[in-house]
């Protein structure tokens, strides 16, 4: 729910006023401020989520079992196998865990990358533009990053097994989607949507309370935006 508050709170601000705003702004400092800020978002993204229970203790972000496999699952604690369940769910959580760093420096260069021109569109969005546009231009890559590291810890610990022997049983249940095939193409997507989330959240905190900024140039320029 605070998720969900904080993103809704920032889309308030009027497309006209963003636009006003800009217009005050060099476009040094402007692009500097995002990159800033993106930067910061994405440490602080990385260092929650990365952590051990970064993912298992979110109780909104933790990685469940996932459509009619989590019905089987489900059907599976019922009959008194719920220890198997809760272990291929920690597996899964521990694994994306393990994978998070290793996104770091992709995302950092992504910023770096970022144009002027990027730069002054992405300000004059909404809330979470700046990481739809991280989204955007560095998930492949990060996902890539993602699989082989999964691949290992998930396989070291038994869960492909696990997540395939309950994929036969909901087979059963009806048809399941081809992305949820394989168990570290599962937990690469839902590390990569937990990751994006968070980043998000970190946007859309900076640019309703620019003080929370890291830098004096990101205090400015999100100042400017909010009319400060």
């Amino acid at each position: 729910m605070l998720r969900t508050t904080a993103l809704l709170t920032g889309l308030i601000l009027s497309a006209s006023a963003w636009a006003l705003s800009l217009s005050d702004l060099s476009q040094g400092d402007a692009s500097k401020a995002l990159k800033d800020a993106l930067s910061q978002g994405t440490k602080v993204a990385v260092q929650q989520l990365g952590r051990p229970g970064g993912f298992g203790n979110d109780p909104e972000l933790r990685i469940e079992l996932p459509g009619n496999i989590g019905k089987a699952s489900r059907m599976l604690k019922m009959m008194g196998m719920g220890d198997q369940v809760e272990q291929l769910e920690t597996g899964m959580n521990k694994a994306a865990e393990a994978a998070v760093p290793q996104a770091q420096a992709l995302l950092l260069d992504a910023v770096k990358k970022m144009t002027v021109a990027d730069a002054k569109a992405i300000l004059a969005g909404g809330t979470d533009s700046a990481t739809q546009y991280l989204n955007k231009t560095s998930r492949d890559e990060i996902r890539a990053r993602f699989m082989p590291i999964i691949k290992q810890a998930t396989d070291k610990v038994g869960v492909a097994q696990q997540y395939n022997a309950l994929a036969g049983k909901a087979s059963g249940l009806g048809a399941i989607d081809a992305k949820y095939g394989t168990v570290e193409g599962y937990v690469a997507e839902q590390a990569l949507d937990g990751l994006f989330t968070v980043i998000a959240e970190q946007e859309a905190a900076i640019r309703q309370n620019p003080a929370q900024a890291a830098t004096s140039v990101a205090k400015k320029v999100f100042g400017a935006l909010m009319g400060n």
